[in-house]
């Protein structure tokens, strides 16, 4: 007889992380690019296990680098009595023509390098897809909004023929 819970922790070997839902409602999304992050070993089980969260998330050029700020990776359990900062600066690893690239967009104004999710590509790699966006003003968020709305009518008009 088992009198013990059993938990069984299934780990994302392939796949979405996390994504960004909100990047999509609060940016026109330009050109995208895949990068890698340099991340620790316990925060890569954590990914691992699904944990993690790209809300306030944004990407920032520092000292000739671009580094993924504001995300939030919890401490993996199992991962020993040193618990990094959860929220630390992460750098991404680009080639310098990229770097050079979206170094400059970052600078401009009404512009803005935007996390869209975090994966694990085919050979278990984290990466991040990270696009550029054009800020969008209530008008334009009004519209989306609208133009959901008006679709998700016509399916169910649809549905009902």
């Amino acid at each position: 007889m088992k009198n013990k819970k059993e938990t069984k922790t299934t780990f994302i070997s392939k796949g979405d992380v996390a994504k960004n839902r909100k990047a999509h409602f609060d940016f026109e999304i330009g050109d995208k690019i895949e990068a890698g992050i340099a991340l620790n070993g316990n925060e890569v089980k954590s990914l691992r296990l699904g944990r993690c969260s790209l809300k306030e998330a944004y990407v920032k050029e520092k000292k000739g680098e671009i580094y993924l700020t504001g995300v939030h990776i919890p401490a993996y359990n199992q991962g020993g009595f040193i618990k990094p900062d959860e929220y630390r600066a992460r750098k991404l690893l680009l080639h310098k023509n990229q770097i050079h690239k979206f170094a400059g967009i970052a600078n401009m104004g009404g512009k803005a390098l935007v996390p869209l999710k975090i994966y694990f590509n085919k050979r278990g790699i984290a990466k991040v897809l990270i696009a550029i966006g054009i800020g969008k003003k209530k008008v334009d968020k009004r519209e989306t909004i609208k133009q959901r709305d008006w679709d998700r009518q016509k399916s169910r008009l649809n549905k009902l023929k």
